[in-house]
């Protein structure tokens, strides 16, 4: 998404880099709000813009590093997994680390991964057209279509590897 920065928006990152400092603006919702109401920036390009304006020393390592530290600490195999088994689908896959959560990427964002209590990993998916059923519950917001529910790595079973590679192929 980098790469394609100036393509898609006008200005490179560091363009952009200039322009958020000199708002001053400190908060990552607030910066992705100026981007896209005041200069027209979509919004998975707005939340990159600000993730990088705001975190620049964090290194996407540190970003997952982050995430999964203390109480949430045995959470990160389950993340791993999720993250292995989506890069074998294809080596178009881009692992996108956030503050708060991972984003599997292709053409588009087919999953998120987000720790979201010291207990489980909301596994969200973006399956358009798929009933909500069972396990595969509604997204609470427009990110993704569906969630999963994930406590262990067991949890990573074949329906969940099954929905992961539906939703690679929807991204394409």
């Amino acid at each position: 998404m980098v790469a394609a920065l100036r393509e898609k928006t006008g200005r490179s990152l560091e363009e952009w880099s200039a322009l958020v400092k000199k708002l001053g603006a400190r908060k990552h919702g607030e910066v992705v709000s100026i981007l896209k109401g005041k200069h027209g920036v979509g919004h998975g390009y707005a939340t990159l813009i600000a993730q990088r304006c705001l975190a620049p020393l964090a290194g996407e390592g540190d970003l997952v590093a982050a995430q999964y530290k203390g109480e949430r600490a045995h959470l990160k195999p389950i993340h791993d997994v999720l993250v292995a088994v989506a890069k074998k689908l294809g080596s178009d896959v881009k692992v996108s680390p956030k503050k708060t959560s991972v984003s599997l990427r292709r053409a588009r964002q087919f999953a998120l991964i987000v720790p979201a209590t010291n207990t489980r990993i909301d596994l969200g998916l973006k399956l358009p057209g798929v009933p909500v059923k069972g396990r595969l519950e509604k997204w609470p917001d427009t990110m993704c279509t569906h969630r999963v529910r994930l406590e262990s790595k067991d949890n990573v079973d074949k329906e969940v590897l099954g929905w992961i590679a539906q939703a690679y192929a929807a991204a394409e």
